[in-house]
This record gives structure tokens, sequence and C-alpha cells, in this order.
């Protein structure tokens, strides 16, 4: 297809972070981009684009229907499917591009020098680590590269950067995956798939049809462990590379006697010992086998893959000790959104007292349940869908104690539940509106840190791991992570009133 913008109107859909991106790389292209947003139904909202003389609209202006001479439509990440908009530019026959594809168009054709080499990675869970773990390696074969897409940069900006990235390690959503039917990346990854986000997929094979774009490249690397992954079709032509935390065959990356080695890319070669991997674990043993099997398909080295490896420091709320009390550590894993990363985070430790909750956004939390069950020693559970995780506890393993916190109608913080055994528990803790999200995870900390203390096997940790979205009591995971590492330091500072 051919790729020319020059003098194109087109309609950038959503004016935050990755709105400015587009509408910069489509000046850059010659195009006449135009920004519509909601949040200009306040005039003043939009200044930042009419000062610099683009014009703005609000989505009422689009109802009666889409302007005869648009040229195309590249929306962000969340805009959904079925938005009226959106179908009615399907109708006229009006293409529709997400940010990601447009980036890849204007990098395929050449706008911004020699085409990149594109790997991308995506999962249910892990893929901020994955992708992380990507760029160390990259970075220490001597390669430029810069992590960018779902992880902060967006991909425009990383195109339009003054330093160059000859690789770009492209984390991508479902939802950049669903508007991004074009990209053919060297080397994509699916590390998961599990059920996330169906309440803009509208079904589980939606969603997992939107994963497996990433696999339409030269090289498709699929987690052979997880069923969702595994069940996946590459695309035509591609080589297909699977992960395992078992000992690998020929054409696998796996571990053998407590070492990652490559049997996809060389007969058998011995990467790194899986215990100096961070973030440790499972889960981060399987990230690292995904970002070596994605490494190794563009040809970096088996050294460069190790010293990247071992230089990559994970970001933050990923299994981070933040306080311990007795033996037992505090856990921030708040970034675990979803039920199928909250399972991981367990399955990291022998015995824990799981906090959880938040906007499950309609997954299940039937099979973390029963997945899980066996390491649980109590659970916690807070945010707008915690009785649905009472309730899944309550039917799968009823054994297993569980503590309500919640604000109560007078602002009061309340817990409710068996705290020690069948004792019920019914306070309440008079606390300031502003400061009602950290008074209720305070409150979830201390019924977290009795349920440790009261069970009768030695528990070893204290563990965030939502399963959940966090919009319906802090700004971000990353506020959700650092309200409870504040109140387990707390707790660990003031032991007389636990």
């Amino acid at each position: 297809m051919t790729f020319d913008l020059t003098d194109a109107r087109v309609l950038v859909a959503g004016g935050r972070a990755t709105g400015v991106a587009v509408v910069d790389l489509l000046r850059d292209l010659g195009a006449r981009p135009e920004v519509m947003d909601k949040v200009f139904e306040d005039p003043a909202a939009g200044a930042g684009f009419t000062d610099r003389g683009i014009e703005i609209h609000t989505p009422a202006e689009f109802d009666a229907g889409v302007p005869d001479d648009l040229d195309l439509i590249v929306v962000s990440p969340g805009f959904r499917p079925d938005t009226p908009l959106l179908t009615a530019a399907a109708a006229a026959g009006i293409r529709v591009w997400g940010d990601v594809e447009l980036a890849w168009h204007a990098d395929r054709a050449g706008a911004f020098g020699p085409p990149r080499t594109w790997l991308v990675i995506t999962g249910t869970n892990g893929k901020t680590t994955t992708t992380g773990m990507v760029e160390s390696i990259v970075d220490a074969a001597g390669i430029s590269v810069a992590a960018c897409g779902n992880i902060g940069l967006t991909v425009a900006d990383a195109l339009r950067s003054d330093r160059r990235a000859d690789v770009l390690c492209v984390e991508m959503s479902s939802f950049q995956l669903h508007w991004a039917p074009s990209v053919r990346p060297a080397a994509g990854v699916v590390l998961n798939v599990a059920a996330d986000h169906l309440d803009w997929h509208g079904s589980f094979e939606a969603y997992a049809q939107a994963k497996a774009r990433a696999l339409l490249g030269a090289v498709a690397v699929v987690g052979v462990d997880d069923v969702g992954a595994a069940g996946l079709a590459a695309g035509d032509g591609a080589r297909r590379v699977g992960f395992t935390l078992s000992a690998p065959v020929p054409g696998q990356v796996g571990v053998a006697d407590g070492v990652l080695v490559d049997r996809a890319f060389a007969e058998s070669a011995a990467i790194i010992a899986a215990d100096e991997i961070r973030p440790a674990g499972p889960s981060g043993v399987a990230d690292a086998l995904a970002a070596a099997a994605v490494t190794r398909s563009i040809g970096i080295p088996v050294d460069a893959v190790a010293e990247g490896l071992r230089g990559y420091a994970p970001a933050a709320h990923r299994g981070d000790r933040v306080a311990e009390i007795e033996g037992v550590a505090f856990v921030d894993d708040s970034k675990a959104t979803n039920p199928h990363a909250a399972r991981a985070a367990i399955l990291a430790h022998d015995r824990v007292v799981l906090i959880a909750g938040g906007l499950l956004k309609g997954a299940s939390v039937d099979e973390l349940v029963t997945a899980t069950a066996s390491r649980l020693a109590g659970v916690v559970a807070i945010g707008a869908d915690r009785a649905v995780i009472v309730d899944a506890f309550a039917r799968h393993a009823p054994q297993i104690p569980t503590v309500t916190v919640f604000t109560g109608d007078d602002g009061t913080v309340m817990t409710q539940g068996t705290a020690e055994g069948a004792r019920p528990v019914d306070q309440a803790t008079p606390t300031d509106s502003s400061t009602t999200s950290d008074a209720v995870m305070s409150s979830a900390v201390a019924a977290a840190w009795r349920l440790a203390e009261s069970d009768r096997q030695p528990v070893d940790a204290v563990l965030l791991a939502p399963a959940a979205a966090s919009l319906d009591m802090f700004s971000s995971y990353g506020q959700r992570g650092d309200s409870f590492a504040a109140a387990a330091a707390a707790l660990a500072a003031t032991p007389s009133t636990r």
C-alpha cells in the first residue's frame, strides 16, 4: 500500500499523550491533523492544540456522521471498535488506524530513515518486564535500542527521536494490537493469554486473536507452558519458537539443571543460571526465556543475552519487598492487575496472606482461587469488586479466612470477616475523606498481618497482588503500591499498634 499522507485530513481520536505524539508525527508527514476528545467540551482543555493552529472537536460533532473529505482516523488505544464514530467511519470506507499502525507505515516507508527492526512483546502478564529485559539485552549487544509502545514512550516519539534506535522493543496491549493489523515484526512473543479486558473486546476469543497479531512476523515466540498462548497460530511462513520452564526440546528455550538453555538458535547453548534472574521466581524466569528467544532470533550472541539479563533491574511494583516483620515480607506486586498475574505472584511464594481487589473488568477469579488455595493463609479483599473475590473463596476454598475492608456510608473504614479462624471482626476507624483509599489500605495491611500472625503454618509474605485494576480507589497501580508500601512501613515501625 502506498503511504503518503501529504495534505491528508486526519482526525486523531484522543487528545492525551498518545494523541499529542500522533499529531506531531502527522505534521512531520505533511498531513493536516485535527483532534477529537470529550475533554474538549471545555475549550480551554484543547489550548495546547489550538495554540498550534490545530482544530479540536468533541465527539458530539460527529453524531451525524463523518465528513466526506476525511482521509484517515488515528485512534488512541482505549477506543473500542463499537464506538459510533468508528463504526460510521467503517461504513463510509474511511481507514481507521491505531497509533502503532500509523508508526509502522511511516517506518516502513522510510519517513524517518531506514526501517527499524521491530520486536513486539505482548501477553496478559509480564510484558513490561520482558520488554525491559529485551531492551537491556539489545543494549548489551551494543545496538541502539528503545523500549516503546505501551511502556511509556510512544512508537511515534521513538521514531521522531533525535537519538535513532535501530531496534524498537514494542510492548503492545491487546488494544494496540487490535488497531495494528499490518505490523509484521522481526520477532514477536505472546507470553501468556488469560481472560482480561473482556469488557473491551467482547469475548475471550476476540481478546486472544488480538494477542495473536504479535505472531504474524518472521519469528513467532510463544509460551508453551501456557494453554492460551500455546494454542495461538503463527503467521504464514513464521518460524515458531517455544519457551518453557521445563527442559527444552529442539526449537525451544527452556531450563535444564537450573540453567536457561537455548535449543532453538543453537544445538544447545547455556545462557545464564536461573537463580541470577530478577525478578526471582517462575514468572521472572519465564519472562527471561521469552526475552532470550526474541533477541536470539535477531542474532544477539549468548554472552550479550546473559549480560543483559544480569543488568536488568525490574520496574517498581513487581514483587518489591517493601517491609518485613518477624521474618514475614510485605511484597508489593500492585502491577498484578488481573487474575493471571496475581496467580503468578502468589505461586512465587510458599505461603502468603493475599490482599486483592479493585476493578476486575469482567474477569473471573475462580481459577485463581482453585490454583492457589493451598498457598493462602488468608485473604483481605478491597475495592469495588471485593464481594466477587469473597464469594469465589466461599465457593471454592471456604476454609481460608477472608476479610473485607471498605468505606461505610458515613465515611468510616470498615473491616469485617474472620481475622483469626472463625473469630468475627467488625471494626470502624474514622478517617478523613481525602485519604479514604490510604486508610482502607492501612486497615487492609493491618488485617493481613493479623491473619499472618494467627496462621498455624509459617507465612513468608503478606502480598499485594490485586488481580484487578486500581482506578476504583487509586489513580494508578503505582499509587496503589505506594499506599501499600507506606502502610507496611508504618506497621513495621510501630509494633505496639499491630
